[in-house]
């Protein structure tokens, strides 16, 4: 890269940016695309061509709709680290271990900036990368970790860079968004929309990562260490999934006029940062109550400029493609700003605050007999732990599941507290589900204000 910062631009001769693809995949295939059909758009923004001149991927002989002849095929992408052919590795394998981390680590080591899209990598690793990439002197860039094609590492840690953000997060997961859209539009429960979610390509055969929040986890992992400066322990990141949540949670959210919305939360606390990731119900007008189908929302709050929220497609081959098009077009450039936003020296991860730090409103839904008294049961225990309630709704019976009560009639019942602390709540429902009168476990469900 020439020292005028023009990224090789030097007496009228424009050197391309080489690059080499690690992963053919979705994004892989999509970035190739994407830069061989916006190749003149690219080079003027970028200053120089960018051009892919190598790549590496398991199978030779799939058919990935692009044509890869002339490029330089490495079956071991490690490869890529040393070629000499090339200026910039991109990794898009995959995975916080194996191949993917050594890649980044040996291209990093060997003085060669690096662009990923591997939110996994980044969320457990991203304070010793970003450690090698300083000391390298070279970027490593990961715009496509999160968000697809929403420009959210940007927004958090350049376009706020001023301001002491307070809060960040949002839904970070299109599967799951889609997943809890139909599951209120249709009435279908989890299971069955699940299977129509593997089967419109918007879920995995296995979709664990997805559903029981890691996805999610891994990227408020990144944005919360965006915004506060530091990353955050990914272990120490309270994750919670959507299995749990049953149509009928959402048939009541909708009657207390709420949505049921997996988010990602991050918070900066007097006592330290809350970082989780769980259900949440909230208001139906609110903003983020709009965001539907396979749609993500990044939302980001400061003491200056406010709350704001960036909307758009979180994942596919256009937008996570587009993602890491623009952090080569940076590198392009000699646009560089470090990985955390600060000096990586003294840097350290910090420990996100535990559970039963948490202080919110919530929802309960019990299943219960149908017999005098067992309102005040409930209501007796919440007052013993200090939890007060706001409003509580009773519907009419249903035959039991429970094979032990055959006949006997059974209700939900929906309660809604006041704001309390989560230790108390989790000893409260402990002693709740061990009441003669209820029925399985009781469901809990957060309450945020959107």
């Amino acid at each position: 890269m020439s020292a005028d910062g023009k990224g090789g631009q030097a007496g009228g001769d424009i050197t391309p940016l080489r690059i080499g693809v690690a992963g053919l995949g979705t994004v892989g295939a999509g970035l190739v695309k994407l830069l061989r059909a916006n190749e003149s758009i690219v080079a003027d923004r970028a200053g120089r061509p960018i051009v892919v001149t190598a790549v590496a991927a398991r199978d030779r002989t799939r058919d990935r709709g692009i044509d890869l002849a002339g490029l330089t095929w490495h079956d071991d992408a490690l490869a890529l680290a040393h070629d000499p052919d090339i200026d910039v590795v991109v990794e898009l394998i995959g995975g916080a271990e194996g191949i993917a981390r050594r890649l980044v680590t040996a291209a990093l080591q060997a003085g060669r900036p690096v662009v990923t899209a591997n939110k996994a990598l980044v969320a457990i690793h991203g304070a010793e990368l970003a450690a090698l990439a300083e000391r390298a002197g070279v970027p490593l860039t990961f715009e496509a970790a999160v968000a697809g094609g929403i420009p959210a590492i940007k927004a958090v840690r350049e376009g706020l860079a001023a301001d002491r953000l307070v809060r960040v997060g949002g839904i970070l997961n299109g599967t799951c968004n889609y997943i809890m859209t139909a599951m209120r539009e249709s009435g279908r429960a989890f299971a069955d929309v699940l299977a129509e979610a593997q089967a419109l390509g918007y879920a995995e055969a296995d979709p664990s990562t997805d559903v029981d929040g890691i996805d999610a986890a891994h990227k408020l992992a990144i944005l919360a260490g965006l915004a506060f400066g530091r990353p955050v322990a990914f272990s120490s990141v309270h994750v919670e999934g959507i299995r749990a949540i049953d149509a009928l949670d959402l048939t009541f959210a909708r009657e207390l006029g709420y949505r049921i919305k997996l988010l990602g939360l991050a918070r900066r606390r007097e006592d330290g940062i809350e970082a989780r990731v769980h259900p949440c119900l909230v208001p139906e007008r609110a903003p983020i109550a709009q965001v539907d189908g396979v749609f993500n929302a990044v939302v980001a709050e400061g003491a200056f400029v406010g709350r704001l929220m960036l909307e758009g497609r979180g994942a596919g081959e256009g937008p996570t493609a587009t993602a890491v098009a623009a952090d080569l077009i940076d590198i392009a450039r000699g646009n560089a700003v470090p990985v955390w936003g600060r000096s990586t020296d003294g840097l350290t991860q910090v420990e996100a605050l535990p559970r039963t730090a948490f202080n919110e409103e919530y929802y309960l839904r019990l299943n219960v007999h149908d017999r005098p008294g067992v309102i005040a049961d409930v209501t007796a225990v919440l007052r013993d732990y200090g939890v007060s309630l706001r409003s509580m709704l009773q519907h009419g019976r249903a035959a039991s599941d429970d094979p032990t009560v055959a006949d006997a009639p059974s209700v939900p019942l929906v309660l809604v507290t006041h704001r309390t602390r989560e230790s108390a709540m989790i000893e409260a429902l402990a002693r709740i589900a061990a009441l003669p009168a209820v029925i399985g476990d009781p469901a809990m469900i957060r309450i945020e204000a959107g």
